[in-house]
């Protein structure tokens, strides 16, 4: 089995940016539209190595062991919230 890669439009991860805060490269440690017919997008919700709560969504291609990152951002307080309590023991 080949090692996963990540992908994703440079463009669209500069907008992530700027909207969230969220850098597509942070939300690795966790992985438009037009071009998710037929895919089945996954949502992680998760500790970054920067010690954020992310939310990414992400889909696998088609095309060999790639996941693409659809948006990352950082947890709502709600999600924080849920994050903490499935990790508390």
């Amino acid at each position: 089995m080949s090692a996963i890669r990540f992908d994703w439009y440079s463009a669209k991860a500069a907008a992530n940016l700027r909207k969230h805060g969220v850098g597509f490269e942070e939300a690795l440690v966790l992985t438009d539209d037009e071009h998710s017919v037929g895919e089945e997008r996954l949502v992680l919700l998760g500790l970054s190595a920067a010690l954020r709560v992310l939310v990414v969504v992400h889909c696998e291609r088609r095309e060999g062991n790639v996941i693409r990152i659809i948006p990352a951002r950082k947890a709502d307080r709600g999600e924080r919230t849920d994050y903490a309590e499935r990790r508390a023991p």
